[in-house]
């Protein structure tokens, strides 16, 4: 089974591309979506223990954590240490599935693929990628979402030139949604057939 790693700066598409990889038959494990499950679950907690106050009814209120993590120098990364073996748990959980019903590929959508190290768990790094301009367009239009807020984001996260020039694959994700799609398409009918090392090498005895 080829793991194909998926993951890209803030705004930059990619729901978008994994949207695309599920229709074209692949199962994609969203681990933001894990994160959110995780502060209504499993690390609610832990993470008041870590930041008392940040939650409330039994959730992680992310606006009190948000403020809690930046109160502390190293708020970020005791919860990372909190929150990431959880993530990784869920993550090999989906890969023994999907290698279980014998599966040719699967796709693990991380934000911070490169910044967590997880690309040496993958066997192929894909980087969807836009301008500035159009990625500041988008994050600025969220609920909620302010020029302070992206800002911070984008300073947790490497940049967009360095996730390309790491990467294995970029896809240009400016133009229509039906672009992005065929250079999907076209990635996926590259990657068909091709053997993988990683789920063995990292995951399987794990």
């Amino acid at each position: 089974m080829l793991i194909v790693g998926l993951t890209g700066s803030i705004g930059m598409g990619k729901s978008t591309a994994a949207a695309r990889f599920r229709e074209n038959g692949i199962s994609v494990f969203d681990a933001d979506a894990e994160v959110h499950a995780l502060y209504r679950g499993a690390a609610v907690a832990r993470i008041e223990a870590a930041f008392p106050g940040s939650t409330e009814a039994g959730v992680v209120d992310r606006g009190r954590l948000l403020r809690a993590l930046t109160s502390h120098a190293d708020g970020f990364a005791r919860l990372e240490a909190i929150v990431h073996p959880l993530v990784r748990a869920a993550e090999k959980a989906f890969l023994d599935t999907e290698a279980g019903r014998g599966a040719d590929m699967a796709v693990l959508e991380i934000p911070l693929l490169f910044e967590t190290g997880g690309d040496a768990l993958v066997d192929v790094t894909v980087v969807v990628s836009a301008p500035p301009e159009s990625q500041r367009e988008r994050v600025l239009a969220r609920p909620g979402m302010t020029i302070a807020k992206f800002e911070e984001i984008l300073s947790r996260q490497l940049s967009d030139e360095e996730k390309r020039q790491l990467a294995d694959f970029v896809v240009d994700t400016s133009g229509a949604i039906t672009d992005t799609g065929k250079q999907i398409d076209s990635l996926v009918e590259r990657l068909r057939g091709r053997a993988g090392e990683a789920y063995h090498r990292c995951w399987a005895g794990a």
